[in-house]
């Protein structure tokens, strides 16, 4: 025995729409304050970057100056010891507020002095001025120096060596503290959105449940129910205009089979009743043989009746599940008409009836005896609706699709409105039964094989005497 190892297809349910609608607003709200955070931080950061720069450039410029001037004081002097500033008041006051530090050494790197003078005992044992020069040569660059960041800068003339720093740490703590306020107010400006966005979706939605409870409450007893439009957002008065439109089409059909199913069963009852009583006749006492072949005759009939009416049925069904692609095939409805034109002319004969072709004939896809059928029951209704000694006029003309009228004069007049009435099931107008008793299922059938080979019938009524019925195919 075969055992099945296929394994069962994953579940693709999805999440449902207030989530998945959350989830993308948070996604970009995420992505987008990540963005703000990043571009806050580095303008920021840059912004402090180019206030140390421009701070250690102008302190640079103003102790290049003041080296100068000393060292050419000592040339003038003819001293052979070189002399430095010994504190920031002979340099420049007004870098004092920034806490700069300096040191200052020969041509060689041997250290002369610091401004402030204890900072030379923060400095490492391997610095050493004469190489920093050479890898930076008067380029700004960050240095740690006893666990404190400095940003930096060497100058040289002919006789020194000029290290210049800045405390940055400041900045750095500035910048913590603020990355991480910033951080905060970013998360709390998310969550507020993602709150807002929830709420405003589930709002909107909520309009939705009230077509789900209607949806939920549908019933045969409850069709006649409808959303009104005007108190739904304009996002979904379309959807509420689209199921109103589907229980009116939804009523409507249910109204239609309910009156099929009591015609049909009316339609049933009848002869199944006649044939009954018939039978109990025949059957209460003997009867000549001749009685028998006749009574068996008015079975016959009705029996023939009965076939009729459900092959009429079976056509219906058919026809309601449309067309196959093995059933579509070349029809020239030009032969088919006038082939059912030269089969009814005796039958039209009778009543001096006649039958006129006219137009522009082509072919058609389809399914040939479908057609022949259509085109039958027409003829046939025509002629049992004709006036006496009238003409039937079948007329075709051919454009993007073919259009085949068939027109003939009235015995009796027929409004519009009956004339509309004719495409319903088991429907008879008064004139029908007295000149046709048919089941009522003819044009039943022909609309069913129009929208069967997508096209459609209709009719028209003319003066209240002449009657058009139009096929599109």
């Amino acid at each position: 025995m075969a055992v099945n190892t296929m394994k069962a297809p994953p579940d693709n349910r999805r999440w449902p729409l207030l989530w998945r609608t959350i989830f993308l607003l948070t996604f970009f709200v995420v992505l987008s304050q990540v963005v703000i955070y990043i571009w806050v931080q580095r303008s920021v950061k840059g912004h402090f970057e180019e206030m140390d720069a421009e701070i250690i450039t102008h302190a640079a410029f103003d102790l290049r100056q003041r080296l100068t001037d000393f060292n050419d004081q000592t040339a003038t002097s003819n001293s052979s010891t070189l002399t430095v500033p010994a504190d920031n008041d002979h340099l420049h006051p007004s870098w004092r507020d920034y806490d700069l530090k300096k040191v200052i050494a020969d041509k060689e790197g041997q250290l002369l002095t610091s401004i402030p003078s204890r900072f030379v005992d923060d400095l490492p044992a391997s610095f050493n001025l004469l190489s920093l020069w050479q890898e930076h040569h008067e380029q700004q660059f960050v240095v740690e120096i006893k666990d404190r960041n400095y940003r930096a800068i060497i100058i040289k003339d002919h006789h020194t060596l000029a290290f210049i720093a800045l405390p940055i740490d400041i900045h750095h703590q500035y910048l913590l503290q603020f990355n991480r306020q910033l951080s905060m107010i970013l998360m709390a400006i998310t969550l507020l959105l993602v709150s807002v966005a929830a709420l405003s979706v589930y709002w909107g939605f909520a309009p939705l449940s009230t077509i789900m409870q209607k949806m939920k409450g549908i019933n045969p007893e409850r069709l006649d129910e409808r959303i009104n439009a005007h108190n739904m957002p304009l996002e979904l008065r379309p959807l509420a205009e689209s199921y109103n439109l589907m229980m009116g089409k939804l009523e409507s059909n249910f109204d239609s089979l309910l009156r099929f199913s009591d015609n049909i069963a009316h339609e049933l009852r009848t002869p199944i009743a006649t044939l009954s009583t018939q039978t109990q006749v025949m059957l209460s006492k003997p009867r000549d043989s001749d009685e028998y072949i006749e009574q068996l005759h008015h079975q016959h009939e009705t029996l023939e009746q009965l076939s009729g009416l459900i092959n009429n049925m079976l056509l219906l069904a058919k026809t309601q599940k449309g067309l196959s692609d093995s059933q579509l095939n070349p029809v020239d409805t030009e032969s088919l008409i006038t082939k059912l034109i030269d089969y009814f002319e005796m039958i039209a004969d009778e009543r001096g009836i006649t039958f006129e072709k006219k137009g522009s004939f082509s072919t058609v896809l389809g399914d040939k005896g479908l057609l022949q059928r259509l085109f039958a029951n027409l003829m046939s209704n025509a002629i049992y609706y004709a006036a006496s000694d009238s003409v039937i006029i079948i007329e075709a003309t051919t454009t993007s699709t073919s259009t085949i009228t068939i027109t003939n004069k009235l015995a009796k007049p027929l409004t519009q409105s009956d004339a509309d009435k004719l495409f319903e099931r088991f429907h008879r107008h008064d004139q029908t039964k007295a000149m046709h008793a048919g089941s009522g299922l003819g044009l039943s059938i022909v609309q069913a094989i129009a929208h069967a080979h997508n096209g459609k019938v209709s009719i028209t009524i003319k003066n209240d005497y002449y009657f058009q019925v139009e096929v599109i195919l």
